[in-house]
């Protein structure tokens, strides 16, 4: 039993560290004192197909190294070669970040820890990591079909690509933006590590820390065989393949209980990709690459509605919005094969045509131009309706400032869902785009095609909600894209000739929609046109009111903000607000005359009246579903698959970037060295006192007084 002295030494010990802990307002930890935390960062990850990894990752630990700022490419003998601290993690300007550079470094990956890219506010003239050709082993061109069109053999897409994006690197690769973080940084080295004369700095210096570790190595097959692995209750996975959903709509509603081939129905299909990508995660803006067509199809959609219900053409008319296309056209490939299995609404064999719109970022002066596969055209009933098709085009543009034409020379189809729809049959079909030949695009796939790059401008003194109202001449421009797109389709869908110039596009609502998915989705028209449950992923800051687009990497996480998106957008533009209340909206079919099979019923917030602070919702009825966007390798589990998409993005468990001084080899092994003797010495007082304690600690109490 211990004895009262030792209880009270006990509470003592107890109170000096509350007490040390008080005095110290702010109860900082030690790790805060040493470490400064980056909190604008954005890490590159890592992702695997059938064959091989890319991407970047660290150390389970995390890497470490001291920092060097890269001047130029000569500098970069120092953290190479000459530098007496090595690892170094490397911080560049973007100006820097080229092939030459990143893949010398790698190939001194020893002497490299990580890599920093300083992100500006402005673009260079021009920079692209994808590859120079594009999906050109998933798309309908092969040695089996149209050999000498394959593999980018006549016409190089993307000559300015790099192919960064598909490069693996066994060091952590960051990007920083250019704020207050970034020069804390270099000042950070410009006092502790910059070397004078040619001479070594001296200690204490200062260092990064990344931690970005991936758990997916080798290939999809080897992750997803690992996923399989339980040897426990929660079982940990280590990848997940990329997709998400599709969004279609018709003019026309289909039953979405009845799937497979529909008698006597002819369908045109009218398409856009989703998503795009950058070589870090989730920073990809697309403006160009994927927006610009997008945005083009829902303004088409909706100036499509009125005259389509006073008029319906012979005909259907289907919208199809793809994700995933990026990576192989995981979206177009399973609607692909959903139609060839019996699990769509239609099928193959009822699609009339397909009219794809590609990047459109018309500038003045410019044409657009009609590709379509050389291939399929040598069969005369393709050709005649693809013929068809170019000359409800071209027919269409009467009174705009730009022309439809068809490329001079005989080439390939450019990277399109389309390619999907042909590996599996001949269909007549032409994709929108603004290039001839190679892209237009400066920034194809790169956190450069952003509104700058679609020339997106607003005047300093408007305000966002005054941004949102202003009609830009990129509006403008693709509105009359829009028009030309919505007439082309009516006709081809078999409408009356007499009421195709009553359709024209809104430019206010492709301004609407530009400024939405491109400066800023948090604002008053898209909330107004979403779920009340779906208001927050408005924000991808969640309560902060950082103005910011969506980010359109289609990611693994199903039903991705660009997706719910449009499919609200074009429920809204297409479709029509009923009388039904909130609880009638979520069980229609419990009402005459209103069927979910038929019809998809989304409840919307709705503006805000004047002098109200009560939204005005309603009840939208429109025919506009979303399927699966997941490649079929996946159902299959045909992860080696040569003809579908097998992407997948490995997990991690924490991103995490931060810098502090290190002190020199000499000083941490004599820190540890006095620790360690500190320790030993600790215990042997420790040892003795707790063998002394009866006598160090015994109570001598005072003989008590006799009594007389």
């Amino acid at each position: 039993r211990m004895n009262l002295d030792e209880i009270s030494c006990d509470k003592l010990a107890t109170s000096i560290v509350f007490f040390f802990c008080l005095s110290d307002v702010s109860c900082n930890s030690v790790e805060q004192k040493i470490y400064v935390e980056l909190n604008n960062t954005v890490p590159c990850v890592r992702l695997l197909n059938a064959t091989h990894q890319i991407g970047c990752q660290s150390s389970i630990s995390g890497d470490t190294g001291v920092i060097h700022v890269l001047e130029s490419e000569a500098d970069l003998e120092w953290p190479l070669s000459k530098g007496p601290n090595p690892p170094y993690m490397v911080l560049l300007e973007s100006s820097l970040f080229t092939r030459s550079i990143m893949m010398k470094m790698k190939n001194e990956s020893n002497r490299v820890a990580g890599v920093a890219v300083v992100v500006p506010n402005t673009s260079p003239p021009e920079f692209s990591p994808h590859t120079t050709c594009p999906n050109e082993n998933t798309g309908v061109y092969s040695d089996n079909y149209g050999p000498n069109l394959a593999h980018c053999n006549t016409t190089v897409w993307n000559p300015r690509g790099n192919g960064l994006s598909y490069e693996e690197f066994d060091f952590p690769v960051f990007s920083l933006k250019e704020d207050n973080e970034t020069e804390f940084i270099k000042q950070c080295y410009l006092d502790h590590n910059r070397a004078v004369n040619g001479s070594a700095p001296q200690y204490p210096l200062c260092a990064m820390q990344l931690f970005s570790h991936m758990h997916a190595v080798t290939n999809t097959p080897t992750c997803m065989r690992r996923n399989d692995i339980n040897f426990s209750i929660n079982p940990e996975m280590v990848c997940d393949p990329l997709g998400d959903y599709n969004v279609w709509g018709s003019i026309r509603p289909y039953n979405d209980t009845v799937f497979g081939h529909k008698e006597n129905e002819s369908v045109v299909i009218a398409a856009a990709r989703l998503d795009s990508r950058a070589f870090f995660w989730e920073v990809s803006t697309g403006a160009e690459g994927s927006v610009s067509g997008f945005v083009t199809l829902l303004a088409a959609a909706q100036a499509l509605r009125e005259v389509t219900h006073e008029a319906p053409p012979t005909r259907n008319i289907l919208f199809a919005f793809f994700q995933g296309e990026t990576f192989d056209y995981i979206g177009s490939s399973r609607m692909v094969y959903d139609m060839e299995n019996g699990k769509f609404v239609i099928d193959l064999d009822n699609i009339h045509s397909v009219l794809e719109i590609g990047q459109v970022a018309v500038h003045s002066g410019t044409n657009l131009f009609l590709h379509s596969d050389p291939v399929s055209r040598r069969n005369n009933t393709v050709n005649d309706e693809v013929k068809n098709l170019v000359n409800n085009l071209q027919s269409s543009t009467a009174g705009l400032s730009f022309l439809l034409v068809e490329p001079n020379v005989s080439q390939p189809l450019p990277p399109s869902s389309l390619q999907r729809f042909l590996r599996a049959q001949p269909i007549p079909g032409i994709v929108l785009a603004d290039h001839e030949s190679a892209f237009n695009n400066r920034y194809y796939e790169s956190f450069y095609d952003n509104a700058a790059n679609l020339n997106l401008t607003y005047p300093s003194d408007l305000s966002p909600e005054e941004q949102l109202e202003f009609v830009t001449d990129t509006a403008k421009s693709l509105t009359d894209v829009a028009t030309v797109v919505a007439r082309a389709l009516y006709k081809q869908a078999g409408g009356n000739e007499s009421l195709v110039n009553n359709i024209k596009a809104d430019p206010k609502i492709v301004t609407q929609m530009l400024y939405g998915f491109l400066v800023s989705s948090n604002n008053s028209w898209f909330q107004a046109v979403m779920a009340p449950e779906l208001k927050n992923i408005l924000s991808r800051y969640g309560a902060c009111v950082h103005p910011s687009p969506p980010e359109y990497y289609v990611g693994v996480a199903m039903s991705s903000t660009p997706t719910r998106l449009v499919q609200y957008l074009l429920a809204n533009l297409t479709g029509a607000a009923t009388n039904l209340t909130q609880s009638q909206c979520q069980k229609p079919d419990e009402l005459p005359n209103e069927s979910r099979q038929m019809y998809s019923y989304l409840w919307v917030q709705g503006i805000v009246p004047p002098n109200s602070t009560e939204r005005d919702s309603f009840c939208v009825r429109a025919s506009v579903r979303l399927t699966k966007a997941v490649s079929p390798a996946f159902e299959l589990g045909e992860y080696a698959s040569k003809d579908y998409s097998t992407w997948t993005e490995s997990r991690w468990k924490f991103i995490k970037a931060r810098i502090f001084l290190v002190a020199s080899r000499d000083l941490e092994m004599l820190t540890l060295g006095v620790g360690v003797a500190v320790l030993f010495t600790s215990l042997l007082v420790t040892y003795f006192i707790s063998t002394k304690a009866d006598v160090l600690f015994s109570s001598t109490r005072e003989p008590a007084s006799a009594a007389y």
